[in-house]
């Protein structure tokens, strides 16, 4: 592996190729595909969230227009569940087939999918399905209406961390909460499902892995991989709710199996939220203890996170707690707690956002405590290995965040003094966290082509979930060859394309473009090999011995371009194949990306508006391949955080377990009037021992550090600690 050390293409501001086929309408999300023939699908969701299914009214529902067929658990074929392996690349969010049995677990759970020409005509239909249900009353509420701890799942542990707490002179214990939050993606779910011959199944789905989709449908179908081909190549963001497939997808498949028709299945927006996955709320409670000058002794950070009563899934709370300070006494523990709620899935930065939230407030609440600057707390604990590992980083420039963000955000102009600034009728509050998030990589293939007419293909069945990752795989296939940009086609999102990885945990660019570099060098050998040929400029040369440069090979003063070498031989390609892996350096390195959020907010106690004013970023995440594209990541990431910490909350009757605000008249989110000013600095040192460009991602960093740099904010400007997110106005106005 050689090192990208002069970014020519790489590391350059650069347009997205597909900016213009998304601005005029030509990029075709899922929910753009038509088909000949194709049906219209549309899921009935349970109104309750506890029971039995007792019996279905289907009649008038079935003499409706256009309704072609209803299925639900009496009709329904009998298909295997997935493995649900993450190693076998075969997981899914919800191990329980659609119309499995007749049992209720959650609001909003499957109980028939209605098929009609249109679909206004299924929606119609779907409305006129009428359930009964043998209601049970012994609901379990949710985690934040419950005092239950939930089963231990997972633990770590260094030091002696009770005994140090017990002995030191400086201790803070508080527990923080954090409510059930949606993934809203732009696009909801979309599935398109097709058979030919009954022996090939083609999927249109709006996914964040193909190949992991592919794979799970292959198992539940019992046939063969090849034979199922799943395409994503536009995906109107997912935020982690994509990652695997959920039930509606299978039924479609099913439907149109069972029809002899494709079928195409888009969840209205009340039920992308109801069942396809959310942020699971979680408890956590930190205990840290110091000496008189600020220098960590002990972390304790318990956690509970929910869980639905079908599906394990674990938001890992304490993640990063074990390698975020220097301390020799650390424990986590986290817990899990099954609720009649649907079941949770990975969201932005999954566990560690809600970790670090509690993690980070909870040392502004210790730097109180010692009165000392929560800036220089934080740098008095910095760690300069990681302490859960005893290895070195592999880069880390969390020092250089906090001191930048510092400085451009003006804290050292902060009043310490709870609600002693302000400007006119507002109370200002500064606050700050640190962020962090692993750094993972995962294997991949690609295949690179370099073509007659001058242009180059680069392939990988990875898919863009919208972060630009067209655009990062051409600027790499530029990097190598010298080959504009504008020059280069880059197909991605099908499973009929060499293997790639999920898109999610901020690891596609590092994971793909090591594939991608090594397609390019094998198509650079195999357009070496064809020059040196007979009659060739080249013709007794060391093909080693070509260099390459602006789309051209080059040696001794002779020069040939790659469309005039592949057409002096009659050649209309040359395609080389690539794949990459981690390897060893995890044994040698930990690897994570660092940041630093730095927060103003502004109080008005006289019309109860409490608002973000500014946000000043510093993130180290190596090299950003496209600084374009990742600082607007990163911009997005803080809108999120805006949404974690002050608006966002799923709602759960505690009653009946209901969902209240399944919709976006109710369930709020950050709009345009929200957004503060925003100042974003990316760092530029690249992180070579993780691949040769020098990248890690930067998906998630942007996210965790900014619900505790508001929180801390809050403080600082009211004088009230809220422990719980998202921060309300109620809660501000709460005398106790």
């Amino acid at each position: 592996m050689s090192e990208i050390h002069d970014p020519a293409s790489v590391a350059h501001p650069t347009p997205r190729i597909d900016g213009e086929d998304k601005l005029t309408g030509r990029a075709r999300y899922t929910t753009d595909w038509q088909v000949s023939g194709m049906l219209h699908g549309y899921p009935v969701p349970a109104t309750i969230a506890h029971g039995v299914l007792g019996a279905l009214e289907l009649d008038e529902a079935r003499a409706m227009p256009g309704v072609v067929d209803i299925l639900h658990h009496r009709h329904f074929p009998r298909l295997k569940r997935s493995p649900n392996s993450m190693k076998h690349g075969d997981q899914v969010s919800e191990v329980r087939l659609p119309f499995e049995d007749e049992r209720i677990y959650y609001h909003g759970q499957y109980i028939a999918l209605v098929v009609a020409e249109t679909f206004a005509q299924a929606r119609a239909a779907a409305l006129r399905v009428r359930a009964r249900y043998r209601r049970e009353h012994d609901v379990r509420p949710g985690l934040l209406a419950s005092d239950a701890e939930g089963e231990t799942v997972d633990h770590y542990s260094r030091g002696d961390p009770d005994s140090a707490f017990a002995a030191a002179a400086v201790t803070h214990d508080a527990t923080y909460a954090i409510a059930p939050e949606s993934h809203v993606p732009l696009e909801p779910h979309v599935t398109l499902a097709e058979w030919r011959d009954a022996e090939h199944l083609i999927v249109h789905e709006s996914t964040q892995g193909v190949f992991y989709e592919r794979n799970a449908l292959a198992r539940i179908f019992e046939m063969p991989a090849e034979r199922v081909e799943v395409i994503a190549h536009y995906i109107g963001s997912g935020f982690g709710n994509k990652l695997f497939m959920w039930p509606h997808a299978v039924a479609t498949a099913a439907a149109a199996r069972l029809l002899g028709r494709p079928v195409k299945t888009v969840l209205p927006r009340q039920q992308d939220m109801m069942n396809g996955g959310h942020r699971p709320a979680s408890r956590q409670r930190l205990r840290l203890a110091a000496d008189r000058d600020g220098r960590l002794l002990a972390i304790r950070h318990d956690s509970t996170s929910e869980t639905s009563l079908i599906d394990r899934h674990v938001d890992a709370c304490g993640g990063a707690t074990p390698s975020a300070y220097a301390c020799d006494n650390v424990a986590t523990v986290q817990r899990l707690l099954a609720v009649n709620h649907g079941t949770p899935c990975p969201m932005r930065a999954p566990g560690e956002v809600s970790g670090i939230f509690a993690l980070e407030c909870a040392m502004d609440e210790l730097a109180l405590a010692l009165d000392m600057d929560p800036l220089a707390l934080r740098r008095r604990n910095y760690a300069d290995r990681d302490p859960q590992r005893d290895l070195p980083w592999s880069s880390k420039q969390l020092d250089v965040c906090l001191e930048s963000a510092a400085a451009r955000f003006g804290w050292a102009a902060r009043d310490p003094r709870i609600g002693a600034m302000r400007e006119g009728d507002e109370i200002i509050g500064y606050g700050m966290a640190a962020a962090t998030w692993f750094a993972g990589r995962q294997h991949c293939q690609a295949r690179v082509e370099i073509r007659a007419d001058g242009t180059l293909l680069a392939a990988c069945g990875t898919q863009d979930i919208g972060t630009g990752t067209y655009t990062i795989v051409a600027q790499a296939v530029a990097e190598l060859t010298g080959v504009p940009v504008a020059s280069i086609a880059v197909r991605l999102g099908e499973t009929g394309l060499p293997a790639g990885p999920l898109s999610g945990g901020s690891m596609t660019t590092a994971t793909v473009l090591p594939a991608v570099a090594a397609a390019t060098r094998d198509a650079l050998d195999a357009l070496r090999d064809v020059a040196v040929g007979p009659g060739s400029h080249f013709a007794g040369h060391d093909p080693a011995s070509l260099e390459v440069a602006q789309g051209a090979l080059m040696a001794e003063g002779k020069r040939s371009g790659f469309a005039e070498i592949l057409a002096r031989h009659r050649l209309g390609s040359v395609s080389g194949q690539g794949s990459a892996a981690p390897g060893g350096e995890r044994r040698q390195y930990s690897f994570r990306s660092f940041g630093a959020h730095f927060v103003e907010v502004r109080w008005d106690p006289g019309i109860s508006r409490l608002r973000v004013a500014r946000v000043v970023s510093s993130i180290d995440v190596g090299r950003a391949v496209n600084p374009l594209a990742a600082r607007n990541q990163v911009e997005g990431a803080i809108v999120m955080g805006i949404g974690m910490g002050l608006l966002e909350r799923l709602d759960y009757d505690p009653r009946d377990a209901r969902l209240i605000n399944a919709n976006l008249a109710d369930y709020r989110v950050p709009v345009h009037a929200d957004m503060p000013d925003v100042d974003v600095e990316l760092l530029d040192y690249p992180d070579f021992r993780f691949n040769e460009f020098g990248a890690r991602g930067i998906g998630e960093i942007g996210l965790t550090g900014i619900a505790p740099a508001i929180a801390n904010a809050v403080h600082h400007a009211t004088g009230k600690r809220i422990r719980e997110l998202p921060i309300t106005i109620e809660s501000l106005l709460d005398s106790h």
